[in-house]
């Protein structure tokens, strides 16, 4: 849509015009959603930030003079906000762990290679500042913001933004140099990240880069590098996530509290309209849509059902654990969520003399597998496809000895049918301490000697073994990108699995196994699973439903 046409449209819903400010919210918010996401590379409170400016600017729509001066003003109340979120929030909170890395999701969702993607990865290097900075100039070299409307949502002259930007890009240059390295084998940078955990800041930017500097391996380039904004020249936008939506509720306000706090009479009135809104629950999805999320009256959603009561087990006990008590049967629920609507929580090991429950009985005609009886998958792409109805197991072999660092979780695509979480062994979780581990592991997730195999917010911890029920077909694919890591995987059958996790401490394994089954639709399945085929199976979201 050119300018002309957005004038109309933001003259429009300025006038109470339901349909445009429809248009206008969807047509802008990607691009908010990009400031935002990479500004705070995809920290939890990105959805926040993104909500409140997108209410500013809804809500200040009617103070707007000029049309034209819309995307320059949208952009400073969206800078202004992610300012205000790091004056609100402690140290403590700010450090968080990401929801979703924004390097992660421009690479995957633009399918961004070579050096593109080393630019993209290489934006977790950065301080707030210059990550807010880069959040703009990003824009500005892809043809969505001018240098003009750079300046004026940093607050700073065109001649100053230069200065900024060149000392960012600077930055930049460093960082990208730190992301080739640590993709290379260099044995002095193994050893110096041998202390590292996996998780960039500026301590760990300046000690990379100075080993950079003064070897001759990681600093000898063997390509020629591209200048930052000559990759990034006309790229896309990063597509809004799936599900992502906008909540313009009002709450507990009313009518007058909301003209009050800055909505104008005819935008209020138009937000309020029946055919729009019930007052305590509208949103704008991504696609512009008002729909109604849940009237005043209607009941609270439907808390999903844990996987087990073991998934959710107490942290390990300093006495001995008492006898374990009968489970009911799980074929004895009333009522269940519908299937793919529990996935795999989060969870504490249960204590290592905790013997497993019993696991439910699922009929079993056999698995086929087109890597045969092990297949064994090493590096990113390798996949196998399983059909037919019984179990499987896939064995984790982590290797952050040859590459510590974050790890992409494997995914399970194209299914057709239905897959369960059910049980997992192997004698440990990848976490836990190995006794006498060598060279430089401390656990099966590496250890300070070598690095660490670090998992992505929020993933299931894994266990040696894995096990799932299977009846259908399903493709799963090794997405190793970071973290070395492989798999190896076995059509198996429910005795096996019941003697692997049944193995415990008296017989030398470290812990018990780990019963997640239930024995109905409210079983837990995988979190990275999909009906869908993409062209990158790493772009299955995380706690996907199926």
């Amino acid at each position: 849509m050119d300018s002309e046409d957005w004038r109309a449209v933001i003259t429009a819903a300025q006038a109470g015009d339901r349909r445009a400010l429809d248009e206008l919210v969807a047509g802008w918010l990607p691009l908010v959603y990009n400031i935002v996401g990479r500004a705070l590379n995809g920290h939890a409170d990105v959805d926040d930030v993104v909500q409140e400016t997108m209410l500013r600017a809804v809500g200040n729509l009617g103070s707007l003079r000029d049309p034209d001066s819309f995307r320059s003003w949208l952009v400073a109340i969206a800078m202004r906000q992610i300012r205000d979120r790091a004056r609100r929030k402690t140290p403590d909170r700010l450090e968080e762990a990401p929801a979703s890395d924004f390097a992660d999701l421009t690479v995957l969702r633009l399918q961004l290679e070579g050096q593109r993607r080393e630019v993209a990865e290489a934006v977790r290097w950065l301080d707030d500042e210059d990550r807010q900075l880069l959040s703009l100039w990003w824009l500005e070299v892809a043809g969505e913001l001018t240098r003009r409307e750079l300046a004026a949502a940093v607050g700073i002259t065109r001649q100053h933004a230069a200065v900024r930007v060149q000392r960012m890009k600077e930055r930049l240059e460093t960082s990208r140099g730190i992301v080739r390295a640590l993709d290379g084998a260099c044995p002095g940078l193994r050893e110096l990240t041998g202390r590292w955990d996996g998780r960039p800041d500026s301590v760990w930017r300046k000690r990379l880069a100075r080993h950079i500097r003064g070897c001759g391996y990681c600093g000898g380039t063997r390509e020629t590098v591209v200048p930052a904004e000559r990759l990034l020249v006309g790229i896309a936008l990063v597509p809004l996530p799936v599900g992502f939506t906008l909540s313009l509720a009002f709450g507990g306000k009313t009518a007058v509290a909301a003209t009050s706090a800055g909505w104008s009479v005819k935008l209020l009135g138009a937000l309020t309209k029946p055919a729009v809104a019930v007052t305590a629950g509208a949103t704008i999805v991504a696609g512009g849509a008002y729909v109604v999320t849940q009237p005043p009256d209607a009941p609270p959603p439907r808390a999903a059902i844990a996987p087990t009561a073991t998934a959710t087990s107490e942290p390990p006990r300093t006495s001995a654990p008492p006898a374990p008590t009968p489970r009911s049967s799980p074929s004895a629920t009333t009522k269940t969520d519908p299937y793919g609507t529990v996935v795999d929580a989060v969870d504490r090991a249960p204590d290592a003399d905790t013997p497993p429950a019993a696991l439910p009985r699922r009929p079993e005609s056999g698995i086929t597998s087109t890597g045969g009886p092990k297949a064994v998958m090493q590096h990113r792409g390798d996949r196998v496809t399983l059909t037919g109805r019984g179990y499987v197991l896939v064995r984790w072999q982590i290797s952050p000895a040859s590459r510590p660092g974050a790890l992409v979780m494997p995914s399970w695509t194209g299914l057709k049918g239905r897959l369960f979480h059910v049980a997992s062994g192997g004698s440990r979780r990848m976490d836990d301490p190995l006794p006498g581990a060598p060279n430089g592991y401390a656990t099966g997730m590496g250890g300070p000697g070598i690095g660490y195999a670090v998992l992505p917010p929020g993933t299931q911890q894994m266990w040696q073994n894995e096990y799932f029920y299977l009846d259908g077909t399903v493709t799963l694919t090794q997405n190793e990108r970071g973290c070395d890591y492989g798999l190896i995987v076995f059509p198996t059958d429910r005795d096996a699995v019941v003697e692997d996790i049944g193995q415990g401490p008296p017989q030398g394994a470290i812990r018990y196994g780990l019963v997640r089954d239930t024995g109905t639709d409210s079983a837990p399945v995988p979190q990275y699973v999909t009906r869908e085929t993409p062209a990158d199976p790493a772009t299955v979201p995380q706690r996907s439903r199926v």
